[in-house]
């Protein structure tokens, strides 16, 4: 059985002492947790060197939310995923459909993305996800594989192995307005298809597919009980101790 997986993406949220009393409640919350259960947190950049000598890394994995698609060089303001790995993060958020809106990073950006946090031996988070415009258009299916297949479908079997998948349906982030289940479950089988035709079953039935769109404690077990939902990808949720952690617990 796949393990289950909760990641809290903070986005650009809390100030560092802020960010610091978050992380030092959540460790101490996740100590009553089922250990059978991943947690991740993705803090803002400022706070990761911080926050990790306030928690648990065998139990909490710490996560950036986002990488340079260069690996050194003259970018100023950006930040490499060697940068990151040196801070003691273990995963790297890619993709998520706010880098895509507002910064314009296309699939292949994210590949590159995707190839360098790999190569260094972290965990890639890859984000995929429809506008609600592309939903009712009928071209949800069309635009999600050609995120999967041009994002990350050129790794070699071994690499993809260290790739989580995350689809967030951009209509349901931060709008209140959550998939149903059954909407979920469709999207989260149709990506672990797409993987099964390209990789093989074996793959398929080991890749996490992590759920991300306004997940609340009261919908967390209905989301988290359908075949193909490995976990959450949370937001505004995982700002707060209580709703993370009784996310982590359904």
């Amino acid at each position: 059985m796949r393990k289950r997986i909760v990641a809290g993406n903070w986005k650009m949220n809390t100030t560092l002492q802020e960010g610091l009393e978050l992380a030092k409640s959540i460790n101490e919350e996740v100590k009553k947790a089922n250990e059978n259960i991943g947690v991740v947190i993705a803090p803002p950049f400022t706070h990761l060197i911080a926050v990790k000598e306030v928690i648990n890394t065998e139990r909490i994995c710490l996560a950036a939310q986002n990488c340079a698609s260069e690996a050194k060089g003259a970018y100023t303001g950006e930040v490499s995923v060697q940068m990151l790995k040196s801070l003691g993060v273990k995963a790297i958020i890619i993709g998520h459909s706010e880098r895509r809106a507002y910064y314009g990073e296309n699939n292949g950006i994210l590949n590159k993305k995707v190839k360098l946090t790999i190569n260094e031996g972290l965990k890639a988070i890859y984000c995929c996800g429809e506008t609600l415009e592309e939903r009712q258009s009928g071209k949800l299916f069309e635009i999600i594989e050609s995120q999967i297949v041009e994002g990350i479908f050129n790794l070699s079997n071994e690499d993809i192995k260290n790739v989580i998948i995350a689809y967030e349906p951009v209509w349901a982030i931060g709008t209140g307005v959550t998939a149903s289940s059954e909407q979920a479950q469709e999207m989260h089988a149709f990506i672990r298809n797409l993987v099964h035709n390209k990789y093989g079953k074996e793959v398929a039935n080991e890749i996490k597919i992590l759920y991300g769109g306004s997940v609340k404690p009261d919908n967390a077990t209905e989301l988290f009980n359908k075949e193909d939902v490995d976990g959450g990808l949370i937001g505004g949720a995982s700002l707060k101790t209580s709703d993370f952690m009784a996310i982590v617990n359904a």
